[in-house]
C-alpha cells in the first residue's frame, strides 16, 4: 500500500493532483482578466463619461515642435502655449513663446490650434470622443499588452464616419479602470486636398483618476512642405473637478 496523505489519498496521487491544480491557476487568472468584448467597450464608454461629468476644466502648458524632411533633431518651428479648457466654452490659447519659420508657425501650428478650438466647442467635442458612438470597437485577439507599466487591453478602432479628427487604428485601455493609455493610427480623412492621411499617436497618464494627454506625434505629407512631423509635450496640468454631489 502507498503512504497515505490528506483524507486517505496516497501521497503520490495527491502530489500529482496538486501539481495539476497549480498548473491551471495561471490560465484561470488570465481568463479572469479577459472580460468579453462588450464589457470592455462598456467600460471605455463609462470611463469617458466619468471624465466628462467630473472634469470641469484644466490648464496645461503645451510645447509644439515641427520637423521636416526626416530631420527630427532641428525643429523648423516651435511654439509654447498655455491652454485653458472649460467645459462650458471649450479651449483658449495664450502663446508664451515661439521661434522658427513664421510660415510654418502660421500654416501648421496655427491650423492645429484653430482646429483644436473648433472641435472642442460645446456641441462639437462629443464627435471626437473615443466611444462606441463614434467608433466600431473590436477587442484584438490575444489583445493584452503591458505599456508604460500598465496592463492594457487592445481595441481595434474603425470610425463610424470619415473625419480628420477620427482615427483608424488601435486604442490601449487600462485593464483596471478602462481609462485610455494610448491611441495610434491614421486619420480617417485628410485635413485638406494638399496633404495625405495623417499618422498620429497620443499617450496618456492617469491624473486625478482620469486620462490626460502627455505626449503626441503626428506625421503627414503635403505638396507644399513634404514630410512634416509635429510633436506635442504636455506639462504642468492643473485640473478642476466638479464638487461631489
Amino acid at each position: 500500500m502507498g503512504i497515505l496523505g490528506v483524507a486517505g489519498f496516497p501521497r503520490q496521487r495527491l502530489a500529482i493532483l496538486t501539481a495539476s491544480l497549480l498548473a491551471c491557476l495561471p490560465i484561470a487568472a488570465l481568463q479572469a482578466r479577459q472580460p468579453d468584448e462588450a464589457s470592455v467597450i462598456r467600460g471605455v464608454d463609462a470611463a469617458v463619461k466619468a471624465r466628462v461629468d467630473t472634469v470641469a476644466g484644466y490648464t496645461v502648458t503645451e510645447h509644439y515642435a515641427v520637423f521636416r524632411n526626416a530631420d527630427e533633431n532641428h525643429p523648423v518651428a516651435e511654439m509654447t502655449v498655455k491652454t485653458v479648457y472649460r467645459q462650458e466654452t471649450g479651449k483658449s490659447y495664450t502663446i508664451l513663446s515661439q521661434s522658427g519659420s513664421e510660415i510654418i508657425r502660421s500654416m501648421v501650428l496655427g491650423a492645429i490650434l484653430d482646429n483644436e478650438k473648433r472641435i472642442n466647442l460645446p456641441g462639437n467635442r462629443e464627435g471626437s470622443w473615443f466611444t462606441s458612438a463614434n467608433y466600431q470597437m473590436k477587442l484584438k485577439p490575444g489583445g493584452t499588452q503591458r505599456l508604460d507599466g500598465r496592463d492594457c487591453f487592445l481595441l481595434a478602432l474603425t470610425p463610424r464616419r470619415k473625419a480628420p479628427n477620427l482615427v483608424e487604428g488601435t486604442l490601449w485601455v487600462d485593464v483596471k479602470d478602462d481609462s485610455i493609455v494610448q491611441i495610434q493610427g491614421t486619420a480617417s480623412k485628410s485635413p485638406s486636398l494638399f496633404t495625405g492621411p495623417t499618422q498620429m499617436m497620443r499617450q496618456y497618464v492617469n491624473m486625478s483618476g482620469f486620462s490626460m494627454a502627455t505626449q503626441a506625434r503626428a506625421t503627414s505629407n503635403s505638396f507644399l512642405f513634404g514630410q512634416t512631423v509635429v510633436t506635442i509635450d504636455y506639462r504642468d496640468y492643473q485640473i478642476q473637478l466638479r464638487p461631489s454631489p
